[in-house]
């Protein structure tokens, strides 16, 4: 199960199978993209939180729906559906916080990892143990990894499927901060992002994500381009007005 709730400008989604350690299986990923139409389709909803209820975010991919897959074609479909749905939360304009409130393995972990900034609890462990059962992570893990983490920590977690503990992951720079009350704070820093000029950050996104791929050259002329686009916006021409007024601006995302 995945639940949205609305928390004023901010979309809360929680995986809610306490029982199984929030399990993600196919029906996730369908109600995933249900979540994402929402945000997508209101203006309103100007950041995303994802949690997990009870004491894990999500303990991996659903092994009951695995345990019926027959063959590395049926394997590489259901690892598809997952990553389209990350691939899409990653690529969403909203920006998104996850709220690590537990462990975060698996499929779990690549879901995290598919947000924007990532909060933890103080128990949070965050891993892709995959290896263990003579597999990898499929849905974007290893490149998500390699891309978030220094080449030898990355590949020290990929091949003997060892954990990151809260701290460790904060000291590599994997999670943002540790919180005591992560899910609190996750809808605070959202609710701050909310408050935000929305095509900004969706621009700061994007050049960060796109940016990556490019060389430096092309990724400062990238940077230019889209600079100098947000000159031309009702949100630029708010912020400074707000600033020399010394007001809290207003940002409507025109």
């Amino acid at each position: 199960m995945l639940h949205l709730e609305r928390r004023d400008d901010v979309a809360l989604l929680s995986l809610d199978r306490p029982e199984r350690l929030n399990a993600i299986g196919s029906d996730t990923v369908a109600l995933l993209h249900a979540a994402l139409d929402e945000i997508d389709a209101d203006d309103s909803l100007r950041a995303i939180v994802v949690t997990g209820v009870g004491r894990a975010f999500s303990a991996g991919a659903d092994i009951s729906e695995l345990d019926t897959l027959r063959s590395g074609s049926d394997f590489g479909r259901f690892v598809k559906g997952l990553t389209d749905a990350f691939d899409r939360l990653a690529g969403c304009a909203t920006p998104s916080v996850a709220a690590i409130n537990g462990i975060a393995l698996g499929g779990g972990c690549e879901l995290a990892l598919a947000c924007d900034l990532r909060l933890a609890a103080p128990n949070a462990r965050l891993g892709v143990p995959e290896v263990k059962l003579g597999l990898l992570p499929g849905a974007a893990g290893t490149q998500r990894l390699a891309r978030l983490l220094p080449t030898a920590v990355a590949k020290h977690m990929l091949m003997t499927g060892a954990p990151l503990s809260a701290d460790a992951a904060l000291s590599h720079g994997l999670i943002n901060a540790i919180h005591d009350d992560v899910v609190g704070a996750a809808l605070d820093l959202a609710h701050s992002l909310a408050a935000g000029p929305p095509r900004a950050l969706a621009a700061a996104k994007q050049l960060v994500d796109a940016g990556v791929e490019m060389t430096l050259a092309d990724g400062i002329v990238f940077e230019r381009q889209t600079v100098s686009a947000l000159f031309e916006t009702s949100d630029r021409v708010e912020g400074i007005a707000a600033f020399n007024a010394k007001r809290q601006p207003t940002f409507t995302g025109r």
